[in-house]
């Protein structure tokens, strides 16, 4: 309710400068306990997840507030993506929200502190537990892409609970190439051998806007790699039938308008990996019902980012009761178990 009367004031910032002082009001909150296991509990790449639901990259980019996040419900929170020098990222504006639409459009361009600057956070919180995501990329000006995830893979492995590579980003210039067969083949083995064997789960994510011979290119390494999971999907460069007047903006675009590409790529996903490897649903999830649908759809958890901004931080606990309360409709007594039998 206080987030729903303060909206108005905080929509009438720049979206930017709104998600700033979202940040500052979650470090000045007293951490809250994060949830416990228990029959939302799924365990997906030897990680014990208490619910399945995540708050997604792009939220906590400088690993500033995963104890906060952690605090409102959510089952985990993945912080990044972290480049490994500081970079500004693409000049301002870069943010939009489409109202009219529940979407955002962003070109931010990985704007972060840095690797080391993120470690020091995430190592001095290390002791508390939860699990927290590192999603790593390359800086925009990088001569060596693959060198710069191979030292974030260095950096940041022995603090994560999952490394996410992501190469999918549409805001870094030739990054999505690296989705290519030979590409993310070399990529993968170099971060794979970096982590070592006694490393984090690798999960990997990608872009919405694949053709279906990418599908399957991806499907088979990731296979192959035996990486813990791959995280569908990013935001996407299409603009499907959208109504704000920033609708032409460039960037990707978030929220309600990806759910059914999203949904759908997660579908495409599940088949090429005939279920073989565990898919994390991501893009338009903003209620119980689109998560519970992902999930029977084949993913084993799910993130959000843009909801947030529309519906404020009682939003992971709304969805989670629901899911409880959904499951229980359809008579699975687990995640799991409900995973793809849609």
């Amino acid at each position: 309710m206080i987030f729903h009367l303060a909206r108005p004031a905080l929509f009438a910032l720049d979206p930017e400068r709104a998600h700033r002082l979202t940040i500052a009001g979650l470090k000045a909150m007293p951490r809250a306990p994060r949830s416990r296991p228990g029959k939302l509990a799924v365990n997906v790449a030897g990680l014990e997840f208490p619910n399945p639901l995540g708050m997604a990259a792009g939220f906590d980019k400088d690993a500033e507030v995963p104890d906060q996040l952690l605090g409102l419900g959510f089952g985990f929170t993945e912080v990044g993506s972290i480049t490994p020098r500081p970079q500004s990222g693409n000049p301002k504006p870069r943010l939009f929200r489409l109202v009219e639409d529940r979407a955002v459009i962003n070109r931010m361009g990985f704007n972060n502190g840095g690797g080391e600057a993120a470690r020091q956070r995430l190592e001095a919180r290390a002791r508390r537990g939860g699990i927290v995501g590192i999603n790593i990329g390359a800086n925009k000006d990088s001569e060596d892409r693959v060198a710069d995830y191979v030292e974030m893979t260095r950096m940041m492995a022995p603090l994560a609970s999952y490394l996410a590579v992501n190469i999918s980003s549409p805001n870094t210039p030739g990054l999505r190439a690296l989705q290519d067969e030979s590409a993310l083949t070399g990529l993968l083995e170099a971060v794979l051998d970096a982590r070592g064997d006694e490393g984090p789960p690798v999960f990997l994510k990608v872009a919405p806007d694949l053709e279906p011979a990418d599908i399957d290119a991806i499907s088979r390494i990731a296979l192959d790699k035996k990486l813990g999971a791959l995280i569908v999907s990013n935001t996407t460069i299409t603009r499907p039938g959208l109504a704000s007047r920033q609708r032409d903006e460039a960037g990707g675009l978030s929220g309600r308008p990806l759910r059914d590409l999203a949904q759908q790529r997660l579908v495409d996903f599940r088949t090429a990996t005939g279920g073989g490897i565990p898919l994390v649903g991501v893009g338009g999830i903003a209620t119980a019902e689109d998560a519970w649908a992902r999930i029977r759809a084949g993913a084993s958890l799910v993130q959000l980012y843009s909801a947030m901004v529309y519906e404020g931080p009682g939003l992971p606990r709304a969805i989670t009761r629901g899911l409880e309360r959904l499951m229980k409709r359809d008579g699975f007594s687990s995640i799991a178990e409900a995973v793809g039998t849609a």
